[in-house]
């Protein structure tokens, strides 16, 4: 199964992306997670110490070895083909989960990542996966990722949801492009939930069912984003992300 996380910035995507990961890491014997955000925090948020982070070469930085995959000048191919070396190259090695990470973000001036995002792109697409490996990527905040194509080949979006009209407004976006990409199944997650009303609020702006869970704010959560190793081992946080990963499962048929 192969999940991209989106939302809008501030909503709390990648904390729940690693929840997520580090949920599936406890039934799946591999999980692939991928920091599509160029903005990459994932590898702190999933408790990868910052001098190993910060020798993980991305992709944005491996020029020669893209260029050997897609083609070089003006002109590259849109199915570059990877193999298991090629995927090692790329990996970090953190217990069951192998972390990759597209890259930082670009100087002003500088060219897109126009090549980077096909790669990601084939990097999803070809992936091949036994029944017990997982990919999810959390993804770059709004939607521009999803202009770009880089969701596609996925089965699943989840969107993660804050109780604010300009996120649910993006959530809307992002099921609209995510449709146009294909992708079958949309969910959501409500995350910094305070009380009833804000929990009422995020399930009436959605269709019946496209809810997995809610999160509701935690104190804990938000004082460790402001250790350097973010990494959050707060239960109450982990236990939601179990029960949407069991919701995802059960709607997959337990792939």
């Amino acid at each position: 199964m192969k999940i991209a996380i989106s939302g809008k910035g501030g909503v709390g995507k990648t904390t729940i992306a690693s929840a997520l990961i580090k949920s599936f890491a406890e039934t799946h014997q591999t999980v692939y997670a991928i920091d599509g955000d160029p903005d990459a925090c994932l590898a702190a948020a999933l408790g990868i110490p910052p001098e190993e982070s910060a020798k993980i070469k991305p992709v944005v930085e491996m020029g020669d070895k893209i260029k050997s995959i897609s083609g070089g000048g003006a002109f590259y191919t849109l199915n570059p083909t990877l193999d298991d070396r090629s995927l090692e190259e790329f990996a970090y090695r953190h217990r069951n989960i192998r972390f990759m990470r597209m890259g930082d973000v670009k100087k002003g001036g500088s060219q897109c990542y126009c090549r980077e995002n096909t790669f990601l792109q084939a990097l999803v697409s070809t992936l091949l996966l036994d029944k017990d490996e997982v990919v999810i990527m959390d993804m770059g905040a709004g939607i521009e990722h999803l202009s770009r194509g880089t969701a596609r080949g996925v089965d699943l979006m989840l969107v993660v949801v804050e109780p604010s009209m300009n996120s649910v407004n993006t959530a809307m976006n992002v099921k609209r492009m995510a449709a146009d990409l294909g992708i079958g199944r949309i969910r959501v997650v409500g995350n910094k939930v305070r009380s009833e009303r804000e929990r009422e609020f995020i399930e009436k702006s959605f269709q019946p069912g496209e809810v997995l869970g809610y999160i509701s704010f935690s104190s804990d959560v938000w004082e460790n984003s402001m250790e350097p190793d973010s990494a959050c081992a707060c239960m109450e946080l982990l236990e939601g992300m179990r029960e949407v990963r069991e919701k995802i499962l059960g709607e997959a048929g337990g792939s």
